[in-house]
């Protein structure tokens, strides 16, 4: 019998006065192609073949992503961040991946 091979993860823990507001305004916006459901503090959706989760930390907001393949991850990675920082940009927020395929570069 064969093993599933485990899911790509990367994530990014971005440190912001405001975590909640943008969080809501990520899955909102992303809401219009996706459907998120949510739980507490935390937010899931499948988001290009993998998933993406929003989480509202103490000053921080965690995007965390998962995808069975490389193609999958840096599309959930690109998603996430890159949207993220466009709403973020007067408060110069950067989201950089720990973990998985590009983790290495900034999203946007």
């Amino acid at each position: 019998m064969a093993a599933v091979p485990e899911p790509l993860t990367a994530r990014a823990d971005v440190p912001t006065e405001a975590p909640a507001r943008y969080a809501k305004q990520l899955v909102s916006h992303l809401g219009r192609r996706v459907e998120w459901t949510t739980d507490g503090a935390v937010s899931t959706a499948t988001i290009a073949g993998g998933t993406g989760i929003v989480e509202v930390g103490d000053g921080v907001l965690t995007l965390r992503a998962e995808a069975p393949d490389s193609e999958s991850m840096a599309r959930v990675q690109d998603v996430l961040g890159r949207h993220l920082e466009r709403f973020g940009q007067r408060n110069e927020l950067v989201v950089t991946w720990s973990g998985g395929p590009g983790a290495e570069r900034s999203a946007g």
